[in-house]
């Protein structure tokens, strides 16, 4: 029979088709697999329209077989079949789906949807073929025929014997070139793996004849090889159970068997939308980070399945980046996706489930955060710290969605506190959320400036992430009280009337203070009397949006542009060190200017901050002490 050509444009289409639109060829196999899968539906829909036709699931299979000496891989159906006409329509012309007609024709009934969509998966056998071979018999034909193509040249349909309906597609494996083995493609290991990997949920059995090896009968110690055919794919997906007959153990399976994590997860959320968008989601907060969770290799991102079929390993959309520890899958018939069925058009649909998808974990991390305390601050011991960068980041947009999922080290309890519990027990005359920040909590408690608040029994949270004090500014106010640093310029505290200089001291003091900040020029914007301070002589503060937790950090970055905090000097005047200072001022400018570094430097080390010479430092103490 004369060999015909296909009714697409040109030869470059099946070209391009064939060579650019997969970016693995394994998705051959996937696609096959669909369009029999199909074929088997075709059949479901035509039995609740004719009484004749009864539809017995378990009739109803997938076989695949490969031959490794023949170089053969074939992939046979139950389902409709095709006459010669549907071979010459749906296998001749490029890019015509007879799924979708039939799709379009039939309303999609007790989960039984079809996936082809596009007609241009089929094609995808020859990325991995030489030869596709089609034998097709209809439902309700006595008659078979076969489709048989070696590419763009062509294709030919000849009159064939089927004894079955059905389809068997038949491919000549390429040999082996350069840079790929197309050896695989006909391992039984490796059809098992992108079996399961793709299709495992397909809802009829897929079939494959199994070697083994079993102990042989009555010869102790000898095995003999034996084959039998085995189901490989699961069939029916755990998110479309009912989640009554599921139990944590099959959640915590479906982790494993998945290999979201060799750690058992924390929390799961069963998702089963039936709205604006349907789908369903299987969605689990993991123990522990993953190793690579801080680095550039780790991928954020959920499995997308299209009708229990896998489209995308880790489809990012679907995750925002400040929940991209979450793990799952979502499995949706809505999706609209390219050609390929690889990657997803950007569209309504995506956007809402993803949104769903979001308030949903947060939901899920608030209810932990009030009712299983303990679980929670595991989870933030692991995450906290991703959280904290989401509010940073992108200038604070997504910090209403995540500050009520912060936790940070307290003053009060020595545990972690949220900010709505500290603002719960806040006194009625307290004005500001105290924080300090520093290297550790052992290093904050000791700092100069929380003596103030503490007197006034205010609480202080402890910043010890380099993430939260930048976080905290991005923030600004929660429930109308804004964050204020134990080490800024205005506590907001009323000092006690008998600790507060006088405006005499204030004079006294006037000449002393210009003097100190003449010696520190360029250091500090200025000197002046502390009214923080209790019993430490000295301490930091900071005026401006840089403080000096937030210097140290931009220091120690990469290209930190020299970025410093805005410091002014305090003095406790009620500390002996003001009279020795007052001493030196009247007879000794050299001892004052010594005394003033050293002040400088005490109160640069306090702050975890370097000093610009140590030999200098050490030889001034050493002055001090002959």
């Amino acid at each position: 029979m004369a060999k015909k050509q296909f009714k697409a444009e040109s030869k470059r289409l099946l070209e391009m088709m064939i060579n650019s639109i997969y970016t693995q060829k394994e998705i051959f196999l996937r696609e096959l697999i669909s369009n029999a899968s199909d074929a088997i539906d075709k059949i479901y829909y035509k039995a609740l329209s004719d009484d004749q036709l009864v539809f017995n699931q378990a009739d109803y299979y997938i076989k695949v077989t490969a031959d490794q000496e023949a170089r053969t891989l074939t992939i046979a159906d139950t389902g409709i079949g095709m006459t010669k006409e549907e071979l010459e329509n749906n296998l001749g012309v490029i890019a015509k789906s007879g799924s979708l007609a039939f799709k379009n024709e039939n309303e999609a009934k007790d989960g039984h949807n079809i996936i082809g969509q596009f007609g241009v998966g089929f094609y995808a056998a020859f990325m991995v073929a030489d030869v596709v071979t089609v034998t097709s018999r209809a439902l309700g034909s006595e008659e078979a025929f076969k489709w048989k193509s070696e590419g763009a040249d062509g294709y030919t349909i000849v009159p064939a014997t089927k004894d079955t309906v059905g389809t068997e597609i038949v491919l000549k494996i390429k040999d082996n070139a350069e840079e790929v083995s197309y050896d695989e493609f006909l391992e039984q290991y490796r059809l098992r793996a992108i079996i399961k990997k793709y299709s495992d949920f397909i809802r009829y059995p897929i079939k494959m004849d199994v070697t083994g090896q079993r102990p042989k009968d009555g010869s102790e110690g000898e095995f003999e090889e034996y084959s039998e055919e085995q189901t490989i794919n699961s069939m029916v997906p755990i998110w479309r159970k009912n989640k009554n007959e599921l139990t944590q153990e099959d959640y915590d399976n479906f982790y494993m068997e998945k290999r979201y994590g060799f750690d058992k997860p924390l929390k799961h959320i069963h998702i089963s939308a039936d709205g604006a968008v349907v789908y369903n989601a299987i969605l689990y907060i993991p123990e522990h980070t993953p190793f690579d969770y801080y680095t550039k290799e780790f991928e954020k991102g959920l499995e997308l399945y299209s009708n229990g079929v896998l489209i995308m390993d880790k489809c990012s959309d679907l995750l925002p980046d400040y929940f991209g520890f979450v793990k799952g899958m979502v499995d949706s018939e809505d999706l609209s996706l390219n050609i390929s069925r690889e990657l997803l058009q950007h569209d309504r649909q995506l956007s809402l489930i993803a949104k769903n998808i979001k308030n949903k974990i947060k939901s899920q991390l608030i209810s932990l955060l009030k009712d299983e305390r303990d679980s929670y601050e595991k989870f933030y011991k692991a995450f906290g710290r991703q959280l904290k960068f989401g509010v940073y980041n992108d200038y604070g947009a997504n910090k209403d969605t995540l500050q009520d999922l912060l936790l940070f080290s307290s003053s009060k309890e020595k545990k972690l506190v949220s900010l709505d519990e500290y603002v719960e027990r806040m006194p009625e005359d307290q004005k500001y959320i105290y924080y300090a920040s520093g290297a550790s909590i052992d290093r904050i408690e000791k700092l100069p400036q929380t003596e103030m608040v503490l007197d006034k029994g205010y609480e202080i949270l402890y910043f010890t992430d380099d993430i939260d004090e930048f976080a905290i500014k991005v923030i600004l106010k929660y429930k109308d009280k804004e964050f204020k640093s134990v080490s800024s310029g205005d506590l907001g505290i009323e000092a006690d009337p008998s600790e507060t200089p006088t405006e005499e001291e204030a004079t006294d003091n006037k000449e002393l203070f210009e003097k100190m900040q003449g010696i520190l020029a360029g250091k500090v914007s200025g000197v002046r009397a502390s009214k923080r301070l209790k019993s430490h002589p000295v301490c930091l503060s900071s005026e401006g949006e840089v403080s000096i937790e937030m210097e140290k950090i931009l220091q120690a970055m990469p290209d930190s542009q020299n970025v410093k905090a805005d410091k002014v000097l305090e003095i406790n005047v009620n500390h002996e060190i003001l009279q020795s200072l007052k001493a030196a001022l009247a007879s000794d400018e050299e001892k004052l200017g010594l005394y003033t570094n050293l002040l400088y430097n005490q109160a640069l080390l306090i702050e975890g901050l370097p000093i610009q010479d140590p030999v200098e430092f050490t030889n001034a103490m050493c002055k001090i002490m002959v």
